[in-house]
């Protein structure tokens, strides 16, 4: 942007400046300002070095729940929702009661177990029978191996039905045949979305209706260009801001960065962790995330220097006390109002900075 401003003011100028003949003399592709000429009190020059500078580029984002921290809670059986232990914005812990629902499925999965429970209890009662009676002589070894297959098998279904229960966080023990399910969350956090309503009946493929989320941290997921991706690096620190609140930056550490480029927009998605205690982030929030390189030595020239011409840009070196010569340089971007120098000059060459538009007419 700096370059094109410097080209538009450097070509009205040129356009308007006469320079009188006699003000440069052109040997080869050398200017030479006489030490007569009134253009030496014009020129303005800088010698340029290198120094440690980090470059930084900057990616497009959107802030996002990290999925560990996000559940949405809804019915695993088909019911009608009796009760609510939640309202908005509420903090739960890990298991913590979200709503309780009656259904007829969860009434035949206690059945089930009571059932399996009495089967195995009968089935282990006449295997010691059969353990007994073939140890006084009066027992059939296939009846008691008979028995154990039994008990095992009673056994395994008795498992099966405890296990069942555990997954919706039902204590068996405690268990009262007929009971209500509690619904809970399976994370600590706070309650985001309440959609709970006394009476509702949930079918079995009913959506959530509860989302429970720990937001005191969140991924900013940036999209990345194609170009930059070997200059950004899982651990890097990096800086992230949103619209909505100017003037604050929040500090991430880049969690992930993926491997699979968007052919459509060549780039790569970029996942940064931040630390959101004070919720100025928030799910659906635009962002923009800040990388900064590691610090590498690099040539900053003012941006007035350079000059454009079609697609190439260029700037005027001094080659002695009183000659210049046109130098092509590549450029990799801008900081402020200096220019981030690709190639095309040395760490202690001198450039002109201010009055080059003079020089271009002796071109």
């Amino acid at each position: 942007m700096y370059i094109c401003i410097a080209w538009l003011i450097i070509s009205c100028q040129s356009n308007n400046v006469s320079v009188p003949p006699g003000n440069f003399i052109l040997k080869s592709d050398t200017i030479i300002i006489p030490g007569n000429s009134n253009l030496r009190d014009k020129i303005k020059t800088t010698r340029i070095s290198s120094a440690p500078y980090r470059h930084k580029l900057s990616a497009s984002g959107i802030v996002k729940a990290i999925p560990n921290n996000y559940a949405q809670i809804a019915s695993p059986f088909a019911g009608r929702i009796i009760k609510s232990f939640i309202k908005l914005g509420q903090r739960v812990s890990v298991n913590a009661p979200i709503f309780a629902i009656s259904s007829p499925s969860f009434f035949e999965a206690g059945k089930a177990y009571y059932q399996s429970k009495q089967e195995m209890q009968l089935t282990e009662k006449n295997l010691h029978r059969q353990q007994d009676l073939l140890k006084n002589g009066v027992g059939i070894q296939k009846d008691m191996e008979e028995a154990e297959v039994a008990f095992e098998l009673g056994k395994r279904t008795y498992e099966n039905s405890i296990a069942s229960l555990n997954v919706y966080h039902v204590n068996p023990d405690e268990m009262v045949l007929g009971q209500p399910l509690i619904v809970r969350s399976p994370i600590a956090g706070e309650v985001i979305a309440d959609n709970i309503v006394i009476g509702q009946y949930l079918r079995e493929d009913a959506g959530p209706v509860a989302l429970v989320a720990e937001l005191s941290k969140v991924w900013v997921v940036g999209q990345l260009k194609e170009k930059d991706v070997n200059n950004v690096h899982e651990s890097d620190e990096v800086e992230v801001a949103v619209a909505g609140i100017p003037g604050l930056t929040i500090p991430g550490i880049v969690y992930h960065i993926s491997e699979i480029l968007d052919e459509e927009t060549r780039s790569v998605e970029v996942f940064v962790e931040c630390e959101n205690k004070g919720r100025n982030l928030k799910p659906g929030m635009y962002a923009t995330v800040q990388f900064t390189e590691k610090a590498d030595n690099s040539i900053l020239i003012p941006a007035s220097a350079v000059l454009q011409m079609e697609e190439s840009s260029f700037v005027f070196v001094k080659t002695s006390s009183n000659g210049y010569m046109k130098r092509l340089i590549e450029t990799s971007g801008t900081d402020n109002e200096r220019v981030i120098l690709k190639s095309g000059l040395r760490g202690d060459e001198e450039i002109v900075t201010e009055g080059a538009f003079y020089l271009l007419d002796a071109k």
